[in-house]
């Protein structure tokens, strides 16, 4: 039996009702590029915004654990998939909900990969959407690849990173990546950056300090924001509650929210202080 093709032109509409793509991505893992895209889509939907939150890691989804929603399963609408709803304004869509066994791996080449992100994008009721944000794997592998071709006009990408030289070698082959797909950069994040002790309010360098700053120097790109260490983003992520919304207050999310504020400003077109 024939295949049937997939009608690209589904991808194409759905694109077409979304203001903003914003792909995040890092070279290598361990960087806690998950918990930033989670965060980043929870803050911009606190704002106001009408958000999506597509996890794009075929092989190792974790977005359905961050936000508690594991146990769900998406349903349908008139026209596709219907994504499953986080918090107010955030819609969220994972190969995770969609595997009978969230133990199996997936073991596929690239070109059922392509074919899944395709209908991540296609067959998915996003609807009319401020800002998709699009959690890459680690790496600059299928993923990454096919996310560059199917959206061509998105925003940009933003790269997480942590500040010790290890990382920063594979952040330096994300935008070199990146730029080689034309497209453009809107700024590095500096996660893990510091830890302010609970007891003596001193801050401590745990992984270093300004590599991610560095980084965007000798590069040309806007450096985003740095995030502080909170054990209360590993606690929350493990819990499934949403940390920018529980932890208000905290360092942590205060950082996530002036990062929001300057990846508004830059795909606005406005300059970033």
């Amino acid at each position: 039996m024939e295949k049937k093709k997939y009608d690209d032109s589904k991808v194409t509409d759905s694109l077409g009702k979304i203001k903003h793509k914003i792909v995040v991505l890092s070279g290598k893992g361990g960087v806690g590029k998950s918990t930033v895209s989670a965060n980043l889509a929870l803050s911009l939907a606190e704002k106001g915004y009408e958000v999506g939150l597509l996890d794009s890691d075929i092989h190792g989804p974790s977005i359905p654990k961050m936000l508690g929603l594991e146990d769900r399963k998406p349903g349908s609408s008139e026209t596709g998939i219907a994504p499953i709803l986080a918090v107010p304004k955030l819609k969220v869509m994972s190969m995770g909900f969609l595997i009978p066994d969230k133990d199996a791996p997936v073991i596929w080449r690239g070109p059922l990969k392509m074919g899944a992100i395709k209908q991540l994008l296609g067959d998915v009721d996003w609807g009319n959407l401020d800002y998709l944000i699009i959690d890459l794997p680690p790496g600059t592998g299928d993923e990454p690849l096919s996310i560059a071709q199917l959206i061509p006009d998105n925003d940009g990408a933003v790269i997480v990173t942590t500040p010790q030289d290890v990382a920063l070698v594979s952040v330096r082959k994300s935008i070199n990546f990146v730029k080689k797909m034309n497209m453009p950069v809107i700024g590095i994040i500096e996660n893990m950056s510091g830890f302010k002790c609970p007891y003596c309010g001193k801050s401590i360098d745990i992984f270093k300090t300004g590599g991610g700053l560095k980084a965007s120097k000798d590069f040309n790109i806007p450096f985003l924001g740095k995030i502080p260490i909170d054990p209360q983003i590993v606690e929350t992520g493990d819990s499934g509650e949403p940390f920018v919304v529980k932890n208000v207050n905290s360092d942590a999310a205060k950082a996530f929210v002036k990062i929001v504020e300057n990846i508004e400003k830059i795909v606005n077109k406005k300059e970033v202080k």
